[in-house]
This record gives C-alpha cells, structure tokens and sequence, in this order.
C-alpha cells in the first residue's frame, strides 16, 4: 500500500537518485497500489498496453504531472483534465527509434527480406536491388525524432528534404507534401498521432508516390490507411517497411502479413538498451524540476 506518496514513478534505477524524495515505484507488473490521494506525479509504465494505467489518473485528485516514458501521448489524451500538466519523452527514443528507421529503409531497399526467407529455403537468390545510395529521402514530422533518423542518414549520400506541421528554415508545411510526394524514393514517416495526422497517408496521398518509392512508418499505425497501402501493396506500385500498424498488434491472419512488398517489425522502435539510461535520467530529471518548483521540459500541454 502507498501511503501519502507525491511522486510515483515506473523506472527501478532512478529510485536510487531521489530517495530523499517521497517517491514509489510502480512498474505495471501488479495492480496499481492504493491509496492514490497523495500523488502528484505520476510517470506511467512504459511499453505496457493496459487502459488501466490511464484510467488511474482520475483517482488521482491531487495529481498535477503525468510523465511519459513515449514520445507519442495520444494514449494519455482522454485521461487528461483542466489543470494536468501532460510532458512526454521527447529525447528518450530518439536514436533507437532513428536506428530502427535506417535499418528498415536499407533492409527494405536492399531486399534483406527476400534473401531471408530464400536462405531458409536455402536457394541462392542474388540480385540487383535499388539500394540507398543517391536515393531522394523525405522526413515526414521533423521533431526530435526526425532530426535523428537524418543525423543517421548523413553518411549514406543521400539527398532528404523535410516536412513538418510548422514551416521553418530548411523544412516545409505539411500542405506542400502533394508537390514533393511524387520526387521522394523513400517516404519516412516520424510524426506525432494527431487529429490532424490521423489517416494523412491515405489513398491519395499514396497515389502521389512515385512508382517504386518505399514507405516507412515509425510513427503511429493509425497515420496510415492500412487499405489504402494495402490496395498499392498488392498492385505492385509501392512498398513499405512498417514498424507500427493498425491495427496493433496485427492478427495472425491480417493481409499485412502476406502482402508483397513490405516488411513488418512489432514496434520495436524504441526497445533497445539505450532506453534504460535516457528514461532514468528523464524520470530523475523531471522529480527535481518539479520538486523545486522549477519549469519542467517536453511539456505538451498544460494550464
């Protein structure tokens, strides 16, 4: 039982940093401890797909700060009331998120998947593939996560352009994507789940690739019409590396599964061990700030 707790966290290692603090861990694995009056910030469990961790927030009435370990929040949004501060994890995932999305572009580009499954089969299945070198690359979301996926694309010689909700020196406004679709070899899809983002690749969107281009989603499975990709799946035109779906996790029996041209991770993107030392010190970080009353960082929303 929690007695008279202000600060309950989700990461073990970050204890050890704030045990002055009147601090508690809860990780998910259990039911959530009671009695949440106390509580004023709450870090909710990252990784776990349970409403329930949500759902705590509003038997929390002296709760001022939900923390996510996600850079995504859309999760959190209908939990939320007047006066909550909402931050999120921005930095966090940042370069296994990156990774994931170079590592996906260059498998789907140099045909890994196919070689794969022909080894299995043990057939020597060499050919040409397009490769990523020369390639034109287009960053759709162009925060922190977009940024890093270009970092790590520099050294492939490569030509990116960028597209973001916001214009500003060197990135476009997302109402251009229609002229700059039809000039990008690899899509790359970083941004945030909005109601604004909601369903943005959709069939128009997708008929405005250029024959052969790839998709790939790091974002959100619910900024892809999954029919619609689905539709150009099949008819040869396009291809994708996803690594979100929707829906998520995908059946056994879903035609993403066996669609030509397209290779699926189980959103991995940020499951690496370079989450463990970056959410630590996030979680420290934010406690301090609040505990001394001080502005608090990646705050998305707010009083």
């Amino acid at each position: 039982m929690i007695v008279a707790v202000r600060y309950l966290i989700s990461h073990p290692d970050a204890l050890a940093d704030l045990g002055d603090l009147d601090v508690a861990l809860y990780d998910g694995t259990r039911p959530i401890p009671e009695p949440l009056d106390e509580v004023e910030f709450y870090a909710i469990p990252y990784g776990i797909i349970d409403p329930l961790l949500c759902e705590a927030i509003v038997r929390m009435p002296r709760l001022k700060v939900v923390q996510t370990l996600t850079a995504g929040y859309d999760h959190v949004l209908p939990y939320l009331r007047p006066g909550l501060t909402l931050a999120n994890a921005r930095g966090v995932h940042d370069a296994a998120t990156a990774e994931l999305a170079v590592a996906l572009t260059l498998a789907a580009r140099r045909r890994l998947p196919d070689f794969v499954r022909a080894g299995s089969e043990g057939r020597w299945a060499s050919g040409w593939s397009t490769g990523l070198a020369d390639a034109r690359v287009l960053i759709v979301g162009y925060g922190s996560i977009g940024a890093a996926i270009e970092r790590r694309l520099a050294g492939f010689e490569v030509e990116i352009s960028r597209v973001a909700r916001s214009a500003r020196p060197g990135v476009r406004p997302i109402a251009e994507l229609p002229e700059m679709l039809p000039h990008a070899d690899v899509v790359i899809l970083a941004t945030p789940l909005t109601p604004e983002t909601e369903g943005l690749v959709d069939k128009d969107f997708l008929a405005g690739m250029a024959d052969g281009a790839l998709l790939v989603n790091v974002a959100r499975g619910r900024v892809v019409d999954t029919g619609a990709l689905l539709a150009e799946l099949h008819a040869g035109r396009l291809h994708a590396a996803l690594d979100v779906t929707e829906p998520e996790p995908l059946p056994a029996d879903h035609p993403l599964w066996t669609a030509p041209n397209v290779l699926v991770s189980p959103h991995v993107g940020g499951l690496t061990a370079a989450f463990a030392p970056r959410a630590r010190r996030l979680l420290v970080d934010q406690v301090r700030r609040y505990a001394a009353g001080q502005p608090l960082a990646n705050v998305v929303s707010g009083p």
